[in-house]
């Protein structure tokens, strides 16, 4: 296993210095779920839940989490953000809300974790959005499908195609 960027010679917690590391375009893509009971993906669908709008809420939460992840994970950098996508879509298999976040960035450092935490965020959303009549929603699946950029290049998840 190579070493941990993150930590010190002596193991302590550090923030990796990026000052010398060149600007380069650096794109991740994040899923995640939120699976519910039948007749709350039906209210989700038919916008009458008494908080509003679930699926619009949800997308601009995640969104200003992709902005302000370098506030709630302490070893994250401050990013200027060039774009940050949320998708939500309802899912009858589920059944539940299927979340896809894309961050984009020209910087020192990768957005993985912007966009991990647009899709936590906007399931999170949902989640206490229609809380009120389903308590039992699972959030599953959140992970990293993609990223591209950086000295590491191109990394997909085996299991996404292309």
């Amino acid at each position: 296993m190579s070493k941990l960027s993150h930590l010190d010679d002596s193991g302590a917690a550090r923030m990796v210095d990026v000052g010398d590391k060149p600007a380069t375009s650096r794109v991740a893509l994040a899923q995640g779920r939120i699976v519910t009971r039948p007749e709350t993906l039906a209210l989700i669908r038919s916008g009458d839940a008494k908080k509003g709008d679930v699926l619009g809420t949800a997308r601009l939460a995640g969104i200003m989490a992709a902005k302000r992840t370098h506030e709630l994970i302490p070893l994250c950098h401050p990013l200027l953000i060039s774009k940050v996508a949320v998708d939500l879509a309802l899912d009858e298999a589920l059944p539940g809300v299927t979340v896809q976040a894309e961050v984009r960035v020209n910087g020192p450092t990768g957005v993985e974790m912007e966009a991990l935490t647009a899709v936590s965020v906007a399931c999170l959303t949902v989640y206490d959005m229609v809380k009120a009549v389903d308590r039992d929603m699972r959030i599953e699946g959140i992970r990293l499908l993609r990223k591209e950029g950086g000295r590491s290049g191109l990394w997909q998840a085996e299991d996404v195609a292309p």
